[in-house]
C-alpha cells in the first residue's frame, strides 16, 4: 500500500559507495557530517513537510538519525537503484511508487552551500500557476569562444569592444542543489523536472559540487568562508 508522508518532501539519496570520496556523504566537513549541511537547509525550510533521506547504509542511517530532528525520516534502497550505473531518477521513482505525497524537492548532499532561503524562494517559484518544476542554477559571467572551421569565433562578446567581466550577462548553470516538480510529474516523465521550467539563481560560489577531492578542498573552504561572513545572531 502506498503510505501518505505529507504535501513536500525534501528528497536526498545518499548512497553508501563513492567511487572518489569514500562515504563521502558522512565525510567530516568543516567539523559536521557533510550531509548536515543540506540538512539544515530541508529542515529549516518552513514549506517542507518532511524530509526524507533514501540510503542502502546502515552507517548513514545511524549519522542522519543522529542530527536529531523528528522532521526526518530514512528509509532503504533497493540493491538495483544502488549500483554505480543507477541514475538518481531510479532511486526518486523507486520512492515515489511507494509513498504519497504532492510535491519532491530532489536535494544533493553534495551542495552544501545551500540554504533554506534558497528552497524558499524555489518553493514560491513553483507554486506560480504557470511552473511546472524548478532548478538551482549560478550565473557564470565568461568569455564564450566556439570553434567554427579552423577558426575560433566568440559567442557573447566583441573583442576588439571587451568589457569588463562584470559587465556582461552571462550564463545560467545548473548547479545541482536543488530540483522541484510534482510526484505526478515525475511518475509521467521519469524525469526531475519537466514541463514549464524555471530557475532560482544561487550565489556564485555554490557552482562546485563535490565529485572529486579537489573540489572538496574548494568546497569546505568556501563554507567555512561563507560561516564566518554570517552576522551574529540577535539576543
Amino acid at each position: 500500500m502506498v503510505r501518505r508522508i505529507g504535501k513536500t518532501v525534501a528528497f536526498i539519496p545518499l548512497r553508501e559507495k563513492s567511487k572518489s570520496i569514500p562515504f563521502k556523504n558522512i565525510k567530516d566537513m568543516n567539523g559536521r557530517p557533510l550531509v548536515y549541511w543540506v540538512l539544515d537547509a530541508a529542515v529549516h525550510c518552513k514549506e517542507i513537510d518532511m524530509v526524507v533521506v533514501s540510503t542502502d547504509s546502515k552507517e548513514i542511517k545511524s549519522t542522519v538519525y543522529q542530527y536529531g530532528s523528528e522532521k526526518i525520516k530514512v528509509i532503504g534502497r533497493s540493491e538495483e537503484v544502488s549500483t554505480d550505473s543507477a541514475n538518481t531518477e531510479s532511486v526518486m521513482l523507486e520512492f515515489a511508487s511507494n509513498y504519497d505525497f504532492d510535491d519532491i524537492i530532489l536535494i544533493q548532499a553534495t551542495s552544501p552551500l545551500l540554504t533554506s532561503e534558497d528552497l524558499t524562494k524555489g518553493i514560491k517559484k513553483y507554486r506560480q500557476i504557470t511552473v511546472d518544476s524548478v532548478l538551482s542554477v549560478v550565473r557564470q559571467r565568461r568569455f564564450i569562444w566556439e570553434k567554427s572551421h579552423h577558426t575560433m569565433k566568440p559567442v557573447n562578446y566583441n573583442p576588439s569592444n571587451r568589457p569588463r567581466r562584470q559587465e556582461i550577462d552571462g550564463f545560467l548553470v545548473e548547479n545541482g542543489a536543488f530540483y522541484i516538480t510534482s510526484r505526478n510529474s515525475l511518475l509521467k516523465t521519469q524525469s526531475r523536472i519537466s514541463g514549464n521550467v524555471d530557475a532560482v539563481e544561487m550565489r556564485e560560489e555554490s557552482y562546485y559540487e563535490i565529485d572529486e577531492l579537489n573540489d572538496w578542498i574548494i568546497v569546505e573552504n568556501l563554507l567555512r568562508n561563507s560561516i564566518d561572513q554570517k552576522p551574529p545572531a540577535n539576543d
